[in-house]
């Protein structure tokens, strides 16, 4: 398996000793590499999987990606039937603040993430825009998908 024996010479050399075999150090690497190989393809196929749960339309935008920072965004997801939603939480529009004062214990500067839906109105956006205003929190963001490239 991982240790061989290798010949290091004769039997009966002079002196009555024989050192015919003495182990070799050396470790397989082989499974260890199929097993990294077979993890690395299951996380490249789950990885994709682990965005929001809630299906939302995004609308296309040129901008550029936010750099990722050390504490996780906190997700506000507005659906076209008009259901606001935190993480995978359905939360009624009066409760939206609260909850997102006591999720980010009333941190002003933890980064929100908002997505909505395209097919919504621009006043329903806003509503919940001048909520997450109103209750302190100054880093929001709109999350958009990335627009074609064109020619």
């Amino acid at each position: 398996m991982g240790a061989q024996l290798q010949s290091s010479g004769r039997i009966g050399q002079a002196g009555g000793r024989s050192r015919a075999y003495r182990p070799m150090a050396d470790i397989n690497v082989t499974p260890f590499v199929d097993v990294m190989l077979v993890l690395l393809v299951v996380f490249m196929i789950t990885a994709p999987l682990l965005t929001a749960g809630v299906p939302v339309d995004l609308p296309k935008a040129e901008a550029r990606a936010l750099k990722e920072e050390d504490k996780k965004p906190l997700e506000i997801s507005l659906t076209a039937g008009g259901k606001i939603y935190i993480g995978e939480t359905e939360v009624k529009r009066d409760r939206l603040v609260n909850m997102m004062s006591a999720m980010t214990n009333s941190d002003p500067e933890r980064r929100i993430y908002l997505r909505a839906d395209q097919g919504l109105a621009y006043g329903e956006v806003m509503d919940v825009l001048g909520l997450m205003n109103g209750a302190g929190f100054r880093k929001v963001a709109l999350i958009s998908e990335p627009a074609a490239k064109r020619p």
